[in-house]
């Protein structure tokens, strides 16, 4: 196939038109991920890396991802990849939900996103079931599709992140959402995003013996670039060395991209320009204003969104970021220095990510209140100069898609014939 393939393994439509072939592979396979996609793109943009790497991997692979991220339809997928969309949810500053579009209730909502969510499972029929991060769903919503899974015979695995949360605030949520017992009773392996030696997320809980042996490290999912461009036109300020700012999704990237501008406006403004992605759910007001201040400065520039943000991230000299997992990830893949300025509520998991990071000289971490802006404009002044995260040896560390593809094909080897097929006799 001579398509134009993007990050882990996506082609571009045009090329896909080009190069389908007149005959669909012989099935081998069905792999359901759901993801839930209450906030941000992490959920979304790693389901997305792990379905396109097993379909690009095996032949005859189909993935099926449900997500409930608004902004899905804005990213490519690999052939063998599709979605299911099931409606959206926002939290609120009060920790409640609300439905993102429709004017019913978070409980009617989450009514239909389980019944979607089941019927795909009953329809689909997939052999491989991945689960995203939250054992039972949101709210719950899972339990139903995880018993017709195991009914159906589905191989079912949870797949986590290198870090959760803190241990007094992860295990007493995990008790409250009945996890500890979804963990014993559905799923057949737990695999960790991530090395043992860097995080144990899942070291707080009273795990049994059993359940513990499920558990396998996979070390850090590598990315990719894209090998296409994309359609967003780059400031200018890209044409030289230039400094990127990424808060992910931008829900809650206020303060960092705050800080970034005070840096420049301030005496020890750094030499080196800077450009700053919003992320796509940055309120539309605090954009706004911070667009003000930018065109004030000849050294900053922004754009609200990129759906192919490892092409800007390849280019720049170094990058200052929140520390999700995911950026964790493209940081080490493309060998960026990094400055990490992590957000520390309503959960700690980026700060300790980013405290283990800098404790093994992989990147630099700055966090908010503890300095000035001239101590941000410091930081940034020395980031082209910083130490590569290559410099440090960490033995596995991107082996994780390398991990799940050969567990998911000595599974493919060992298993009995593929529930599709049963389905149909």
């Amino acid at each position: 196939m001579s398509a134009a393939f993007f990050d882990d393994g996506v082609a571009s439509a045009d090329a896909l038109a080009r190069d389908l072939p007149e005959e669909v592979a012989c099935e081998r396979a069905r792999v359901l991920i759901y993801s839930h996609d209450t906030f941000g793109l992490g959920h979304l943009r790693r389901s997305r890396a792990i379905a396109n790497a097993l379909a690009a991997n095996t032949p005859g692979v189909s993935v099926v991802i449900i997500s409930g991220s608004p902004v899905i339809g804005n990213f490519e997928f690999g052939p063998g990849v599709d979605h299911v969309r099931v409606p959206g949810v926002v939290k609120l500053r009060n920790g409640d939900y609300r439905s993102l579009n429709l004017n019913i209730g978070i409980e009617e909502t989450t009514r239909l996103r389980a019944a979607i969510i089941a019927q795909t499972a009953e329809t689909f029929r997939p052999d491989l079931v991945i689960v995203d991060k939250e054992p039972t769903g949101f709210r719950g919503e899972i339990l139903p599709a995880l018993d017709i899974l195991k009914r159906h015979g589905s191989r079912l695995v949870l797949g986590i992140r290198d870090v959760m949360d803190e241990p007094a605030l992860l295990k007493p949520e995990w008790e409250r959402k009945g996890a500890l017992e979804a963990l014993a009773a559905f799923y057949d392996e737990i695999w960790v995003y991530g090395l043992k030696e860097f995080y144990e997320p899942l070291a707080c809980l009273p795990l049994s013996p059993e359940v513990e042996s499920r558990i396998l490290y996979t070390g850090y999912l590598r990315r990719g670039l894209p090998r296409e461009a994309g359609l967003t036109n780059y400031p200018k300020i890209t044409r030289g060395p230039f400094v990127l700012v990424t808060t992910g999704g931008g829900g809650d990237g206020d303060d960092l991209i705050d800080w970034t501008i005070a840096a420049y406006e301030s005496p020890s403004c750094p030499d080196i320009p800077a450009l700053i992605v919003f992320g796509p759910f940055i309120n539309r007001e605090r954009r706004r204003s911070f667009m003000a201040r930018i065109a004030r400065h000849p050294k900053l520039a922004a754009i609200t969104f990129d759906s192919k943000l490892e092409l800007l991230m390849d280019r720049a000299a170094a990058v200052v970021a929140m520390g999700g997992y995911n950026t964790f990830c493209e940081l080490l893949s493309l060998d960026k220095p990094a400055l990490i300025v992590p957000r520390m509520s309503p959960r700690l998991e980026q700060y300790i990510r980013a405290a283990q990071a800098e404790r093994l000289g992989l990147l630099r971490m700055l966090v908010q209140g503890d300095g000035s802006a001239e101590c941000m404009a410091r930081a940034i002044s020395e980031l082209p100069h910083q130490k590569r995260p290559s410099d440090v040896v960490v033995p596995g560390l991107l082996g994780g898609l390398d991990v799940i593809q050969r567990r998911f094909a000595a599974w493919l080897e060992e298993r009995p014939e593929p529930l599709v097929r049963q389905a149909a006799e």
